[in-house]
């Protein structure tokens, strides 16, 4: 799940290296939170306009997570 959120996130940016994902520990209810961090001048790339990249990512990582029966949430720092 974290390699698939860097492919995408890398697929998107300028500054590759500049990507960096850390994952929590699930909480009470089972949900992982993945945080996505990128280059300030990136941000915008990657939440897009009026946030459909950013739900776009948000649903594929969902989709992923449901076929190997986890909860997932995607929040970009």
């Amino acid at each position: 799940m974290k390699e698939l959120l860097e492919v995408m996130a890398k697929g998107l940016v300028e500054d590759k290296d500049a990507v960096k994902v850390t994952v929590d520990e699930p909480d009470e209810e089972g949900v992982v939170v993945y945080h996505l961090s990128v280059a300030e001048g990136d941000v915008g790339r990657v939440i897009g306009k009026q946030g459909k990249i950013a739900k776009a990512i948000r649903t594929v990582m969902r989709s992923a997570a449901i076929r190997s029966g986890q909860h997932v949430s995607v929040e970009i720092d």
